[in-house]
């Protein structure tokens, strides 16, 4: 596979853990996401963990030139700029579907941020799918892995956890 090829071989990188294999339905948070770098590597690592993972995306990523590329990697375009409802969209997805696995990050955007969107926490609460979330530790070259992780009714706690996988 010419994915594992690049992530391990040529770029040096490897999964600490992976994306579970046996569940059929999950989100996965990846965070911190700061950089353009992030998404080849997050695309490699998926390919190279052999998992299909969705993602979600702005809507300017999908036009054009490159609209066939993302799409063709699994994404779906996102318009930011409208106030809809996406995570009913998106929980609907799930309960239409036997296998889906989203990718997303909680920050939203690639920008420095202190505050997380919650998206992903209601997408996972309304789906009863769990999270697993996903870390690219480029010191060290490495995608790291939580377990599976199902929201409680203490959303408060449930970000403790999170934050607490990617201090």
């Amino acid at each position: 596979m010419i994915s594992k090829f690049i992530f391990k071989t040529i770029l040096g990188w490897k999964l600490v853990g992976d994306f579970p294999k046996d569940l059929k339905k999950y989100v996965v948070i990846a965070a911190p996401h700061t950089s353009w770098q992030d998404f080849p590597i997050g695309i490699l690592a998926r390919n190279t963990s052999g998992i299909k993972i969705n993602f979600i995306g702005k809507d300017s990523l999908f036009k054009g030139p490159f609209g066939f590329f993302f799409r063709s990697l699994g994404g779906t375009p996102v318009d930011r700029s409208k106030s809809n409802n996406l995570v009913d969209a998106i929980v609907n997805v799930f309960n239409e579907k036997e296998v889906f696995r989203l990718a997303l990050s909680p920050e939203g955007t690639r920008k420095k941020t202190t505050k997380w969107k919650t998206g992903f926490y209601y997408i996972a609460k309304g789906a009863k799918v769990p999270i697993v979330m996903a870390t690219l530790d480029f010191k060290n070259k490495q995608v790291k892995f939580s377990e599976p992780y199902y929201t409680t009714d203490d959303k408060e706690k449930d970000f403790e956890y999170f934050k607490s996988f990617f201090s």
